[in-house]
């Protein structure tokens, strides 16, 4: 149904609710001639006569009648979706659908969804953990969390963090981690690496260590474990099965507690870019502006993890 059908409803319901079209062409600030041309025009769509004109009043035809009461019910269901819409606009509300790495799960979403949640009581929250290509377009996410650069120009991608990627280990599986001066040394023991990093990033060459102060590089040896999963690489590198790179705020708890130490602390991996992502609709809904508020404003906070030293056992 278009604008100019629902504008003339508006006119035929205002004429018969005000019993005159000089009445409604007055509430309408409408002139007489266009309140009349509204209805002829409504008539010639209709094919068929709406209302008896005579030079005292107007009355309703039998399809005038039948008209009248069902326009009723159609400026109801758009007075009320407009306005729904609008206060989908003004106030964030709804449910909020995020897609985020498995890693997000461990509690590093837990703060900026504490404060959404609890400042915006009529926002609910659809959480979709994992890893890999997400499409946001079918799945129907409204905010994603990724990391990397985009493959998709049609998406509009936030920076909210660089994180430091660690080379880390268990005490357990090298406990003479303070010898090792030297990538090279490291070709002795196992790797283990995250299978779609490992893709997504094969062109970029991020998987090179580079010496603080010499700038010397050094291509990290290939993977002898490879899983598709952060978390299930954390705990294998927390088991003992070998070294890996981790990002340290997903690490963060176990080099505080000396469970992971971390490896060549003079040579330094590139960041672990973090970024919200949404569809590329020029407005969004309320809901996202907030949750996109929240996300940058917390992981734009310097501290919410506070660096480990490099090399600590």
């Amino acid at each position: 149904m278009n604008k100019n059908m629902i504008r003339g409803m508006i006119v035929f319901t205002t004429i018969v609710e005000r019993g005159s079209m000089s009445a409604a062409a007055q509430q309408l600030n409408l002139s007489s001639s266009a309140v009349s041309q509204q209805v002829t025009k409504l008539e010639m769509d209709m094919g068929i006569s709406l209302l008896h004109r005579n030079t005292r009043n107007l009355t309703l035809t039998e399809a005038g009648s039948l008209f009248y009461k069902n326009c009723c019910k159609v400026i109801a269901i758009v007075e009320t979706t407009e306005q729904k819409l609008n206060n989908m606009k003004g106030i964030p509300s709804g449910e909020l659908k995020i897609a985020a790495p498995i890693g997000f799960g461990g509690g590093l979403l837990s703060e900026p969804f504490k404060y959404l949640l609890a400042a915006h009581p009529q926002i609910s929250l659809n959480l979709l953990l994992q890893d890999g290509p997400i499409d946001i377009v079918n799945d129907g996410i409204d905010l994603a969390i990724c990391i990397g650069p985009l493959s998709d120009s049609n998406l509009i991608a936030r920076h909210l963090a660089d994180w430091r990627m660690l080379l880390c280990v268990s005490p357990d599986y090298l406990p003479m981690h303070k010898n090792i001066h030297h990538p090279t040394e490291l070709a002795a023991f196992n790797r283990v690496n995250h299978t779609y990093a490992r893709v997504n990033h094969a062109s970029t060459k991020s998987e090179i260590l580079t010496h603080d102060h010499s700038q010397a590089r050094f291509e990290l040896a290939s993977s002898r474990i490879a899983v598709n999963n952060m978390q299930a690489l954390i705990q294998f590198t927390l088991d003992g099965l070998g070294f890996a790179a981790l990002p340290e705020p997903e690490i963060y708890k176990y080099l505080k507690s000396g469970q992971l130490v971390t490896l060549l602390p003079e040579w330094s991996l590139s960041t672990y870019k973090v970024y919200s992502v949404t569809s590329a609709r020029d407005k969004q809904p309320a809901k996202v502006k907030e949750a996109l508020n929240t996300l940058s404003q917390y992981f734009g906070q310097s501290g919410f993890c506070q660096p480990v030293k490099r090399g600590a056992a």
